[in-house]
């Protein structure tokens, strides 16, 4: 494939997703920044990595370390190796995120979960958990959604059937998402929130 060829289907799996649904969901992780609840991240693979980087970006990011404001409380549950591990030897790997929930999770809470194909049992099972227990849930898909597009309270759809473009956008994505809530938050201009560095 010519690099051309890829930086268009990149540009038009971009213009696939709707803005109105990642309003949605902004609007939903800053209700959890007002309320001072937590956000949990999870996923699989490539989606594990996004879920990582989108918390510290969140948790650290938003917020400017000399500032005395209210920071962001987002935490990736695909870090604890040891709980994962163990949760998985001990009871399977379908549920290494519901029992981290069970662990740190409380009503009002929103859990952020990422799966290319949205059908992956250890995030289903998480999703059903968290509404069981009043977690706000939000769905990061491709492909066609899936069954995690149709169980959560918010979809992120990216209509792409091809793994690796659906991840890029993904992260697009999150980057976006941090960049919005920090001008919201600190008053910090967009453009030279994208200039500071780490």
């Amino acid at each position: 494939m010519e690099v051309a060829r890829y930086f268009d289907r990149v540009g038009e799996a971009l213009k696939s997703v709707r803005k109105e649904e990642v309003s949605s969901v902004l609007e939903a992780i800053y209700e959890a920044y007002e309320k001072q609840q937590t956000i949990f991240i999870i996923g699989n693979g490539g989606s594990a990595s996004n879920a990582t980087h989108f918390a510290q970006d969140l948790a650290k990011g938003v917020i400017p370390a000399e500032s005395n404001l209210q920071r962001v409380r987002a935490m990736s549950l695909t870090d604890n190796i040891s709980f994962i591990t163990a949760a998985a030897n001990d009871h399977g790997y379908e549920k290494i995120f519901e029992i981290q929930l069970k662990t740190h999770a409380r009503p009002g809470d929103v859990l952020i979960a990422i799966s290319g194909s949205g059908n992956s049992r250890n995030i289903t099972r998480a999703i059903q958990y968290a509404k069981s227990s009043k977690l706000i849930t939000v769905g990061v898909t491709g492909y066609d959604g899936g069954e995690v597009k149709r169980m959560v309270h918010k979809s992120l759809h990216v209509p792409v059937h091809e793994m690796c473009t659906v991840e890029s956008i993904h992260s697009v994505i999150f980057h976006l998402m941090v960049l919005l809530l920090r001008e919201k938050i600190t008053g910090l201009p967009f453009d030279e929130a994208c200039l500071v560095s780490r």
